[in-house]
């Protein structure tokens, strides 16, 4: 038996900004040290809203796709 269930609803476009927003102040306040385990924690607390295994596992596959590189110019800041 397979069930599907419904794609979540998308944010909308304001929301989706100030979130970006709010989340890059927070790495950057948890610095440059902890910025993975802020990430790691962060997507865990995440997948355990979402509740559902196989979505979170497609939303990492999705965030590594076509995942650029950073910035020249980001690179070469002092």
């Amino acid at each position: 038996m397979t069930t599907t269930t419904a794609p979540m609803p998308a944010l909308p476009a304001d929301a989706r900004d100030r979130l970006y927003a709010e989340c890059a102040r927070a790495i950057t306040e948890a610095g440059a040290a902890r910025e993975s385990l802020f990430l790691s924690r962060l997507a865990l607390l995440l997948f355990e809203q979402v509740g559902d295994e196989d979505r979170c596992s497609q939303a990492l596959a999705d965030a590594l796709h076509e995942l650029p590189m950073p910035s020249l110019s980001e690179s070469l800041s002092p």
